[in-house]
């Protein structure tokens, strides 16, 4: 008997073999539990400790060293408005950079005294014309300063050389290349899908551009949507050329002939057509920097980021008057939702509502970048600006990418329209889209469908049948009448004829100079013209700005993934994403809608 079995037996009874058996086993269960629970405290201490610090470095402003250079790059996704996240240098799918940064930084530096100029990278700029348009119009803006721009690519997209075409040195990389080929409008059609999944797509419109519903009943461009394709990619491309053409120096017609004939298929034909200055590498780039800013051969260059840069301007905050800038960005949706990724007309008109009620706030900027969607939540939205109106306010609307069709609708209320002349616009019109999926469940998968009801109608809409003769014209009756009230919204608010408004209508969608010389804006320009014209209209010169929505604290995206899923796909799909956006809007598209017929992103 060993030891602990004398010990035991003290007690009156040895311990078994079994007894031991588990008193070891729980023992070490107990261990390992405290264990863990000792490790997450201090996983969590450590972890709060590491938030704290990146939300303490977040909120630090900058100091920007004198002789220093901004760098601009913009090879990356551009949106309105990004949350920036201490995070985002490890983000490798969903890099986006805010449009409004890169505005604000570009305006801020030109008058910087520390600034001396701007390093230019943008090889592939992922935005759409009107963004990319108001980027260019900065940077023209940033050089009236007297400062220089120097841009450096491997590779320049026509995006990309778009920007760098206002740069006084152009340097390409001499294995690189330049895309210069023109604009085209690709439309995807599922008509063919939709036949061999035998889903039944039942649809109704007023307008006939009202093209977004083409794709699934057609396998090819209508006529009228052909032509009025051509003419909006032909008044965008002028735009292009016609900025390049004043910056380099080079006529319009040249340019179109080197598009149409590829002749800038080397580095070597871009250099000779005088489309760049210089064939080098990086190393090229910052000797003239360095010679530039009188920096020694051997000294750094104060390179400053835009996120970096930002947290350096100071915005006046002190002025008791102030002009709201309210952002409608993304599709528009009936109810309740995330502003962040849409414009849902109860949340929207919530925030709208916090703008017009404050009394410090004289004027309201209507930041516009949609599509358009509920035909219903435009109207709800049209409202509440006309209640903003009653109430005093001016509303000044500055025209993103996109400001069509719903998005249009609720433009057209304000007392002032202002958008880029490649802005897409218009698109007055009204559809409806209704899939069946009773031979999809019955044929693909063997699935069969009754139905017990009480009336004849009972089970309309449900998705499960198609519509009879009495539904469709049930459909098309509140698709009449919801073109009418449109057509009316749109004849009050800017002082035309309904006859006028029908003329221009029935879906077609211009480009922003189009619109203009149709009367359905007011001026091109940018957001800072919208603004300041704001301002003047509420007779105000010394003002703060603020912004709905509010963005939400990086803190709280940080447990929060809602985009994760979307994101992951867009990386996945590259530039097939909109293949998926199709297939989805089919199974997602609910009401009658007034929507643009086409997303365009020029690379």
């Amino acid at each position: 008997m060993n030891e602990f079995e004398q010990n035991n037996s003290s007690y009156g009874k040895p311990e078994t073999r079994s007894r031991k058996f588990w008193r070891v086993v729980f023992g070490s269960m107990l261990g390992f539990f405290f264990s863990m629970i000792l490790v997450s405290i201090l996983y969590m201490v450590m972890l709060i400790s590491m938030i704290g610090t990146l939300a303490s470095a977040s909120k630090e402003t900058t100091t920007i060293k004198n002789n220093s250079v901004l760098q601009l790059n913009l090879n990356q996704s551009v949106a309105e408005r990004v949350i920036e996240t201490p995070f985002d240098k490890f983000n490798t799918y969903n890099a986006q950079i805010g449009l409004n940064d890169i505005l604000a930084c570009i305006k801020n530096a030109a008058t910087d005294p520390k600034i001396k100029g701007i390093y230019l990278n943008s090889a592939t700029v992922g935005a759409s014309p009107a963004s990319v348009k108001e980027i260019h119009d900065a940077l023209v803006e940033f050089k009236k300063y007297g400062k220089f721009i120097y841009a450096y690519s491997d590779v320049l997209a026509q995006n990309g050389y778009y920007l760098a075409s206002v740069a006084d040195k152009i340097i390409l990389n001499p294995a690189g290349s330049l895309d210069f080929k023109g604009y085209a409008f690709q439309v995807m059609f599922y008509k063919g899908l939709i036949d061999k999944l035998d889903v039944d797509v039942q649809i109704l419109r007023h307008g006939q551009f009202k093209s977004a519903v083409e794709p699934y009943m057609l396998d090819k461009m209508s006529e009228a949507n052909r032509e009025q394709l051509t003419v909006l990619s032909n008044s965008l491309w002028k735009v292009f050329v016609d900025d390049i053409s004043a910056a380099r120096k080079i006529p319009s017609d040249s340019l179109n002939a080197i598009a149409d004939n590829l002749l800038c298929a080397t580095p070597e034909d871009a250099l000779r057509l005088k489309m760049v200055d210089q064939l080098g590498y990086p190393g090229d780039m910052e000797k003239l920097l360095k010679s530039k800013l009188n920096v020694g051969e051997d000294d750094d260059i104060n390179f400053v980021s835009i996120s970096k840069y930002k947290k350096s301007i100071i915005e006046n905050t002190k002025a008791a008057a102030k002009i709201a800038v309210v952002y409608a960005v993304g599709e528009i949706s009936d109810g309740k939702g995330d502003n962040s990724r849409g414009i849902y007309s109860e949340s929207f008109i919530k925030e709208f509502k916090k703008a017009y009620k404050d009394n410090d706030v004289k004027a309201i900027v209507l930041r516009i970048n949609s599509p358009g969607g509920s035909a219903l939540a435009s109207e709800n939205i049209w409202r509440e600006i006309e209640n903003a109106k009653k109430a005093g306010k001016i509303v000044v609307t500055s025209m993103g990418d996109y400001a069509a069709s719903g998005g249009y609708y609720i433009a057209c209320n304000s007392n002032y329209i202002i958008a880029q002349p490649n802005t897409l616009t218009g698109s007055i019109g009204v559809f409806g889209m209704i899939p069946s999926f009773q031979n999809l469940l019955k044929n693909k998968l063997g699935i069969t469908v009754d139905v017990v009801k009480t009336n004849q109608h009972a089970d309309y809409g449900t998705g499960l049948r198609p519509l009879d003769g009495t539904e469709m014209a049930t459909i098309q009756n509140s698709i009449e009448q919801i073109y009418s009230t449109f057509t009316k919204r749109v004849a009050d608010g800017r002082k035309m004829t309904v006859a006028q408004v029908d003329s221009i209508g029935q879906g077609r969608v211009w480009a922003g100079v189009d619109a203009l010389n149709l009367g359905l804006v007011d001026k091109l320009g940018n957001i800072d013209d919208a603004i300041a014209k704001a301002a003047e209209l509420a007779k105000i010169s010394n003002y703060s700005i603020v912004y709905y929505p509010k963005q939400k604290d990086w803190f709280t995206l940080l447990f929060s993934n809602d985009d994760e899923i979307e994101s992951a796909l867009k990386a996945k799909l590259g530039r097939l994403y909109f293949t998926y956006e199709g297939i989805d809007h089919i199974l997602n598209c609910e009401g009658i809608q007034a929507r643009i017929p086409m997303e365009i992103t020029i690379y």
